[in-house]
């Protein structure tokens, strides 16, 4: 696969490779383009994969037993989305992928992040960094569950999310929240 150098330093901010660097990092990597409803990993698959999302939206949720869905989170341009849980214990995924706007994704298997690591050091160093941001965003995330309103929540979602409501649905962003698309419409007006 050719990444031009723009899409290398997008991916990889602030980092400069040589040339022998990039031809590593394009080996590594795949490009997909993917359609709004396909759905890129389903409960209890194999997880071995992760991606960067170059265009467009995605959203991981869990469903409990009773079928109700949990939104875990919203991938955007610039963000990093996998079942992770299973991709660094190698079980099966607890959640599901989906495409909810046209998007075009970087992906890396598992072993070919370890090979980066281990020719690339700058990028094991960026990968930790990341886990490190996305660690303290997930638990920022719970604390606002378990302490703030509905009403904060949602001011901290849009401020998180900015300008994704109008390309996701409703009871997908309630689902997020916590709350029902009842809920969230009243918050809305009262906002």
């Amino acid at each position: 696969m050719h990444f031009d150098n723009s899409k290398i330093k997008e991916i990889f901010k602030d980092l400069v490779f040589t040339n022998e660097e990039i031809k590593i990092i394009e080996s590594v990597f795949n490009k997909v383009n993917v359609n709004k409803g396909t759905i890129l990993l389903n409960t209890n698959d194999i997880v071995n994969e992760q991606y960067y999302i170059l265009e467009g939206c995605l959203r991981s949720y869990y469903v409990d037993s009773n079928g109700k869905e949990y939104t875990l989170q919203f991938g955007i341009k610039d963000w990093w989305i996998s079942d992770y849980t299973a991709f660094f214990s190698s079980s099966k995924a607890n959640m599901t992928i989906e495409v909810i706007q046209d998007a075009t994704l970087y992906k890396i298997t598992k072993e070919n992040k370890d090979y980066l690591y281990k020719q690339i050091p700058k990028i094991d160093r960026f990968f930790r960094i990341k886990l490190e941001r996305a660690f303290a965003a997930f638990q920022k995330r719970i604390l606002s569950n378990l302490s703030q309103s509905a009403t904060e929540r949602y001011l901290s979602f849009i401020k998180t999310y900015p300008n994704i409501e109008k390309n996701i649905k409703n009871y997908h962003i309630a689902s997020y929240l916590g709350i029902t698309t009842e809920s969230l419409s009243r918050i809305r007006k009262e906002i």
